[in-house]
């Protein structure tokens, strides 16, 4: 009979505790989502740039990043194939590339940077690969593919899950310069042609796929398609928030190609990351499914003396590998930093005048995203990085709660 107060006393603790007057202890919070801090590495680098799997890791990067994208794959009668084959996985890596410091057999196992990209993975278990298709080169093949997206899906998931290299990729990413608009060349797909690829790409790979697609800088361009239904089936879209400006007049005015905002004498006020990305914001993208773009790269001119941007040129400034272009590890050194303006550097040193990312801008940028609470950043591309990855160590430190 004694059970019987003790169960009454239980009954009226009870009692006590959903009482409305006594005030209910909050929730615990829900841990912030990890930001993204993505970089693509590029099939072409590892031939005259000599930028190898080996370098990810060797700098660091490979410890910062989220997730490696892998460019590019090609469209072949819309549909997905390799773009170069030897790269890929044919050409044998000696011990000095290799992710691990074992040389590959010719014959044997899976060998180029599909080999390298499986060691790095085994090396950082954390790091998600996936495989780009299109790019500014190679997008033309887009519009036979939306004539038929699942045809397309089907053979974008047998390439990814071809034997010889299962387990290499973890995703799909579609970088078509651009859709329904005009890059090297113009599309006339419609609006829906590409949520039409992402929804069938979502099916035929499955909920846990990564699907990921680049979309345009330009306004413009951005009114062409219905980017919202593409984030839709997405886990994210990667804004391209870089070369608003280049040197193609090769006489100027001089500015810097990623603004993050305005600046006094801007030669277009909306040429700029903040307004790309308020602009995909108000088309009702979710702000964790939208990243940043970083340029790992610079822009210039030559002969020009004004200090800061707005000045007249004589034509593009040289490159490495190109005209008017130069990776930040070599103009930290050439021309390094004498101003900003809009949240990005600039440089004027001997007649020539660049734009650039810095670690010091890139925290300015990284800092934006986390107000704007975008779901990361990305990176084109990782080669332009210096030997101790000081861009992607300043991503991946500036998106740290």
């Amino acid at each position: 009979m004694r059970v019987v107060p003790v169960v009454l006393s239980a009954a009226l603790l009870l009692v006590g505790a959903c009482d409305s007057s006594s005030p209910a202890a909050p929730p615990p919070a829900a841990p912030a989502a990890e930001k993204r801090v993505v970089g693509y590495f590029t099939d072409w680098g590892v031939y005259g740039r000599n930028f190898q799997v080996r370098n990810v890791g060797a700098s660091g990067a490979a410890g910062e990043l989220t997730h490696l994208v892998y460019a590019f794959g090609k469209l072949d009668g819309g549909r997905c194939a390799t773009r170069d084959s030897w790269a890929d996985y044919e050409k044998p890596i000696a011990a000095a590339d290799s992710a691990d410091g074992v040389a590959d057999t010719r014959g044997t196992g899976l060998r180029g940077n599909f080999g390298q990209l499986r060691k790095l993975k085994a090396a950082h278990p954390r790091l998600k690969v996936i495989w780009s298709f299109g790019g500014w080169t190679g997008s033309k093949g887009f519009a036979e593919s939306a004539r038929d997206p699942d045809g397309f899906a089907a053979s974008c998931h047998r390439l990814l899950t071809d034997s010889r290299w299962a387990g290499v990729f973890d995703g799909i990413d579609i970088d078509w310069e651009y859709p329904n608009a005009c890059g090297l060349v113009c599309d006339t797909s419609g609006p829906g042609a590409l949520p039409a690829l992402l929804t069938s790409l979502r099916a035929a790979f499955g909920p846990d796929a990564l699907i990921t697609a680049a979309v345009p800088g330009d306004l413009g361009k951005l009114r062409a398609t219905d980017y919202a239904a593409a984030a839709r089936p997405a886990n994210w879209l990667s804004a391209m928030t870089y070369d608003f400006f280049g040197t193609g007049a090769g006489t100027g005015p001089t500015a810097p190609h990623s603004p993050l905002t305005a600046y006094p004498g801007i030669p277009r006020a909306t040429a700029t990351t903040d307004a790309t990305i308020t602009a995909l914001l108000e088309l009702g993208i979710p702000a964790e499914k939208l990243l940043l773009g970083v340029g790992f790269y610079g822009r210039g001119w030559t002969g020009v003396s004004a200090a800061g941007p707005g000045g007249r040129a004589s034509g593009p400034a040289a490159g490495s590998f190109e005209k008017g272009i130069e990776d930040y590890a070599v103009l930290r050194e050439t021309c390094p930093p004498t101003g900003t303006a809009g949240g990005t550097a600039f440089a004027l040193c001997g007649g020539q005048w660049w734009g650039y990312d810095t670690p010091d801008t890139i925290g300015t940028k990284m800092a934006y995203v986390r107000s704007r609470g975008l779901g990361g950043a990305f990176a084109w591309e990782l080669s332009g990085d210096t030997a101790d990855a000081q861009l992607v160590a300043a991503m991946s430190a500036g998106l740290r709660p």
